[in-house]
């Protein structure tokens, strides 16, 4: 997935920094532990990109599950060795734990995108996005 998504290192509560494309925007819209699943966190983002913009090839932590739906526009992902696939506003797409996210980009060079991504990931994970 990203998601998306950038490349940053996030902590409870922190917001997110180093996105590698400029016209890429992260940020942490929520971070909890979830109390029912001891050392188990949900960490949603919120991915902003501006026309043609996107994300490097990147990976995410070993025990991260992730759910990622467009709110606006449409972005082109591939995740390992599946097609390409461009998700519209409104689609959603998983991707389950140690898979690869090749490709993630605003599919229009003329309109934004933006995608809001929920992870599932142990605690201690801090840095949810692995650029290759």
């Amino acid at each position: 997935m990203f998601l998306i998504i950038a490349m940053m290192s996030t902590a409870t509560g922190a917001a997110a920094h180093g996105t590698v494309d400029p016209d890429a925007k992260v940020s942490v819209v929520f971070d909890q532990a979830l109390p029912n699943v001891p050392g188990k966190s949900m960490r949603v983002v919120l991915v902003e990109y501006a026309p043609g913009a996107g994300t490097p090839s990147h990976r995410h932590p070993g025990s991260a599950f992730i759910y990622a739906r467009v709110l606006e526009g449409a972005i082109r992902s591939k995740v390992n060795d599946d097609p390409e696939h461009t998700y519209k506003a409104g689609e959603s797409w998983t991707e389950n734990p140690g898979d690869h996210h090749k490709v993630s980009q605003n599919a229009s060079s003329t309109e934004p995108a933006k995608l809001l991504v929920t992870f599932i990931v142990d605690t201690d994970d801090e840095r949810i996005a692995i650029p290759d």
